[in-house]
């Protein structure tokens, strides 16, 4: 006997539990050994030698809240932990999803959670390791030389997070436009007529999302219009899913209507010998 709608939906929810409380452990896991070496000052200043470069020298940063020294490289070392465990959370995440899906959407799991993984943070290594250096030294050489540039330590996490979030994100692109068309969404000659579009809306995004000055923005729409290149590029290699093998015979009109002529005749043979036993009878 099946189970009823309530109980399957419960046990939904139950996996969903698991598959959050295994991706929420594999985090903490990562937490523990990055804060025990490490450690949680080390990585910061990892993060912050990108500023610390284009500041002058014995410029240091500051941090204005009481236990902002404490608070913060530990949020970094979070955000760390979390992009180590990235490709098990990800992993969580499809095991939860593909019972649900046809067989040619579930063969796109691991190399989904490879790919997305390897963009994104190839994403987060482009940004700090070119958009950084060129951002903070355009930035500082406009600053007055009245002053001392000393930026909050607080303050640059939030900019760091959100511009390795811009990024990482962006550098997603070929793997959504070939789910798109893996999934028979859309076909390459779409995406290509889609092209000038996405240029547009790329500086747009880049215009919202990154700071208000010509590098930083043209750090990422560039990258962006050349994976979109790169996707429909690969696209080219994915096909849709196969139709079901009954849909050509519905196609070709010729061959139904012989068919139906064949299947005529014989319910006409058989009525006819069904006719004849009656009257023997």
């Amino acid at each position: 006997m099946s189970d009823s709608p309530e109980e399957s939906f419960i046990s939904h929810l139950v996996e969903l539990r698991n598959r959050l409380m295994w991706s929420m452990g594999a985090v903490f896991v990562a937490l523990i050994a990055l804060c025990i070496y490490p450690g949680p000052g080390d990585i910061y200043d990892i993060l912050a030698a990108p500023l610390t470069k284009a500041l002058p020298e014995g410029t240091k940063m500051v941090a204005i809240g009481v236990i902002t020294p404490f608070m913060v490289p530990l949020k970094v070392t979070g955000m760390v932990a979390f992009i180590l465990a990235l490709p098990f959370v990800l992993y969580q995440a499809w095991a939860f999803i593909a019972p649900g899906l046809y067989a040619h959407e579930k063969r796109l799991g691991i190399p989904l959670i490879i790919s997305s993984t390897f963009l994104f943070i190839s994403g987060m290594a482009f940004c700090y390791f070119f958009v950084f250096g060129q951002v903070f030294t355009f930035i500082n050489g406009f600053a007055p030389k009245s002053i001392t540039p000393a930026p909050d330590i607080e303050a640059y996490l939030s900019f760091v997070m959100t511009m390795f979030l811009a990024f990482g994100i962006a550098f997603e692109v070929p793997v959504a436009l070939v789910v798109l068309v893996k999934l028979g969404v859309v076909n390459v000659e779409k995406l290509r007529e889609w092209r000038s579009y996405f240029i547009v809306g790329a500086f747009v995004v880049a215009a919202v999302v990154t700071p208000p000055d010509v590098v930083s923005q043209l750090s990422l729409a560039i990258p962006m219009c050349l994976l979109y290149e790169l996707g429909i590029l690969v696209s080219h290699f994915v096909s849709a899913p196969a139709a079901p093998e009954n849909a050509a015979a519905a196609v070709d009109p010729l061959q139904s209507a012989k068919m139906d002529s064949e299947m005529n005749s014989e319910l006409d043979k058989a009525e006819a010998e069904f006719r004849k036993l009656s009257g023997d009878n």
